[in-house]
């Protein structure tokens, strides 16, 4: 190898780094910020049309008929669609496609769409959805999971109720139980969240002068989407261009088709008009996917000394009319459910369930929020009964790099839970927690603290695809573009790419141009989900790289005339090793390499980690990269409402490699918002199928007023496959906040919430439950 070749890998070890671990501003923030930043729902083009959708009326009925003659008769109607304008296969998902685009003999669900209407105006459209005349035959809905599991309960589908089984075993469970001293069992409910991103779905349909058709919708992974509305319309993918950034958030609710397939369609019948689609906030509670809703039972065993020896996972996912992603939420829920512990004998199993309650998919997390409750719950009881320090038997029982985990594996890659806990321990307000707790705001308040910790598989786990790709391009001028297919949804993970490309190619930030989420630019890099936005695109870049140095440095030793050998990369330009008076420029090798009609675009490939074996019915665990995180945080209750307030949080994530503070603040923080909204606020009631949810007027989110103070304290366990060093924390940010909420208010006024969100109703009933038991005592 090369000097050239050899010196990102030296950088990276000498820790000489311009770039990476700098909180460089994000590239996309002045155009936020000032508002100037145009989203693809903001777009307006000439000559277009209005799409609307028409969703079911029912939760669970059959089709008799579907009559579109007066809509079609309204004389600003353009086409209306039905399941009959479907060229291709009429259906969509990502792992198992059983949602229908067009519904044609039965709906399951209030999201389910009937049919399309594109028309002249919004109001037209809106005039002439209304017009279709679809003759139902309602049926009785199935709106409880377990219950939809029982013998003789409709079936939904027709190979059941029950979408997925996944079961982990290790150990044996009954000796494990036979030896435990302490045994803590009980049921937590979680509920229904929604993704609440500011920009609803939507976007553009239509035909280029070419043929070739243009979707611009926010997603999550465009060239995914590409292949399934290619599927649909029965074309050729190739001919298909998405362009599915920058995004208004996704948070995991725009990793499934969203209104990509609609506009397609809608697109190839308007004789050539572009077409939009943009669902209200209406429309977007009821069709949008949502967080499953979990019944989960657990039951752990430990010994006096604070020993975990076993624990018993039930789980019991509410996925909704369709799969979308259930199936691989359950299973990771239950690889996750023993916590980042060493418990040598456990039993864990989940259920994916169809319900005719809307639809359930991705969501930040991905199933460890509802699970990870029962084992951090269940370590506090366990240290209030032995009088132990919570930490101390959270450390006690961790696993470390190159230990067995609770799934019988050994953990291969970096783990820093330890030192996670270490700072935790070590911060001021578990230090002083006691004298904080003296501090509330009014006689009949009481504070509490308390700390969870958990962890968060990065990337797909075994047995689904997982790879990594980016090019860089040389332009003229001397910069670089550099392009990931991985979408910009808010985090400023183009920014950590830009950040990674300096550092590679030794030049300025501002050099590097980065191209997101557009399927004819990038190579097809996977989902920006998993919590591998950062290790994945980054990698990818990393890898790309030295091959660009090595087309730099060629260009270069021949307008030098020196042995390849001899060049160096310097800041900006390729020098002489020892003479830095003989260089040239980026813009000098361009203007060599186009005089020639060479290339001056490089890519790079590549496949990322997975353990060698998968579980046996897991479903794809064990991951082999996981991030890892611990939460204090202090609480105050109202003792005469049961009003619950987040005073102070303290995020410790363990990051491998911080490559931008700002950054990483920037995810702790929003995700520690987004884990007190889930505990405290947060729920989609649906009643009988029907959403009684339907806008943020009757859905509680938290605000400014209700976000804490929030102090964020990396760890950097180093993950040495990462790029730098780095893997990802998206989602881990937001999930051990939900049991620490939960044991601080238990420390606040002694009650344990198993029903989440921890409502003042909830907190106050069961304070009422407890004065009542004393006086019963007495």
């Amino acid at each position: 190898m090369s000097k050239l070749e050899t010196d990102i890998q030296k950088r990276v070890n000498e820790e000489k780094l311009k770039w990476v671990g700098k909180s460089v501003k994000r590239i996309d923030g002045p155009e936020k910020v000032t508002g100037e930043q145009k989203y693809k729902t903001d777009y307006t083009y000439p000559n277009m049309v209005w799409g609307k959708v028409l969703h079911s009326k029912y939760p669970f009925a059959k089709i008799k008929s579907i009559n579109t003659s007066k809509a079609e008769q309204h004389p600003g109607v353009v086409c209306v669609l039905t399941h009959k304008d479907i060229p291709g296969f009429n259906g969509f998902g990502i792992v198992t496609p059983d949602q229908p685009v067009l519904c044609e003999n039965i709906v399951r669900c209030t999201a389910d769409a009937v049919a399309l209407v594109a028309a002249e105006t919004l109001e037209d459209a809106e005039e002439a959805k209304d017009l279709i005349e679809v003759d139902y035959e309602p049926l009785e809905p199935v709106t409880d999971a377990e219950k939809a599991m029982i013998q003789g309960a409709s079936e939904l589908h027709p190979d059941g109720n029950i979408h997925s089984h996944v079961t982990i075993k290790n150990g044996d469970l009954e000796k494990g139980f036979e030896e435990a001293d302490y045994i803590f069992e009980n049921t937590y409910y979680s509920p229904r969240q929604m993704h609440a991103f500011i920009e609803t779905e939507g976007g553009w349909g239509m035909l280029e002068p070419d043929g070739s058709l243009r979707i611009e919708c926010p997603a999550q992974y465009g060239h995914r989407d590409k292949l399934q509305i290619a599927r649909a319309l029965a074309l050729n993918p190739e001919r298909i261009h998405v362009y599915s950034s920058p995004n208004g958030g996704g948070f995991g609710g725009k990793d499934e088709i969203t209104v990509q397939i609609y506009l397609a369609l809608l697109a190839m019948n308007t004789n050539g008009r572009p077409v939009k689609i943009h669902l209200s906030r209406e429309e977007s509670v009821i069709a949008g996917i949502k967080r499953h809703p979990f019944k989960v039972t657990v039951k752990t065993g430990a010994k006096r000394d604070g020993t975990l020896v076993a624990n018993k996972v039930r789980a019991v996912a509410d996925t909704g009319a369709y799969a979308s992603l259930g199936g691989a939420v359950i299973s990771l829920a239950i690889e996750h459910a023993s916590g980042p512990y060493s418990i040598p004998n456990v039993d864990m199993e989940g259920f994916c369930v169809y319900t005719n309650n809307g639809i359930a998919g991705a969501f930040r997390g991905f199933g460890v929020n509802q699970v990870c409750v029962g084992i951090e719950t269940h370590i506090d009881m366990l240290a209030e009964k032995t009088g132990l320090n919570p930490i101390e038997i959270r450390m006690k029982n961790a696993y470390h790099q190159g230990d067995i985990s609770s799934l019988g594996h050994v953990v291969q890659s970096s783990v820093g839970t330890t030192e996670t806990l270490e700072k935790a321990e070590e911060c001021d307000l578990w230090v002083y927690r006691d004298l904080y707790k003296t501090q509330v705001s009014e006689p009949w308040k009481k504070r509490g603290v308390a700390v969870a910790t958990s962890f968060h598989g990065v990337g797909m786990g075994i047995g689904s695809p997982d790879y990594g790709a980016a090019s860089i391009e040389l332009l003229e001028d001397g910069r670089f573009k550099v392009g990931v297919a991985i979408e910009e949804i808010g985090t400023g993970n183009g920014t950590v790419y830009a950040q990674v490309a300096a550092e590679c190619l030794k030049c300025n930030v501002d050099n590097i141009v980065v191209i997101q989420g557009d399927t004819k630019e990038t190579l097809d890099s996977g989902t920006i989900s998993a919590s591998r936005s950062t290790y994945t695109g980054g990698r990818a870049i990393a890898t790309a790289a030295p091959n660009m140095i090595s087309l730099l440095s060629e260009a270069a030793a021949e307008l030098l005339n020196v042995p390849r050998e001899d060049i160096e990369l310097a800041d900006n330009k390729l020098i002489v090793a020892g003479d830095d008076s003989k260089f040239v420029t980026y813009q000098q090798i361009y203007a060599f390499l186009h005089d020639k009609h060479e290339t001056k675009r490089v890519e790079g490939h590549f496949y990322l980690p997975k353990e060698k074996e998968e579980l046996k019915s897991s479903g794809g665990a064990p991951h082999h990269l996981y991030g890892y995180m611990t939460h204090v945080v202090m609480v105050e209750v109202d003792t005469l409402t049961g009003q619950t307030d987040v005073l102070k949080v303290v995020s410790i994530p363990d990051t491998g490699k911080v490559l931008n503070p700002q950054g990483l603040e920037g995810q702790t923080e929003g995700g520690a918002v987004m884990g007190i909204g889930y505990t405290l606020y947060e729920d989609v009631l649906i009643e009988g199928g029907y959403h009684k949810t339907k806008n943020f007027t009757d859905y509680i989110i938290p605000t400014i007023r209700e976000t804490p103070i929030i102090e964020t304290i990396p760890v950097e366990s180093n993950e040495e496959s990462g790029p730098f060093g780095a893997k990802g924390i998206a989602e881990v940010v937001m999930i051990p906040i939900i049991p620490a909420i939960m044991s601080a208010i238990y420390d606040a006024v002694g009650v344990r919430i198993n029903h989440l969100p921890a409502t003042p109703e909830r907190i106050h009933k069961a304070i009422q439950e407890t004065k009542k038991q004393t006086l019963a005592s007495r």
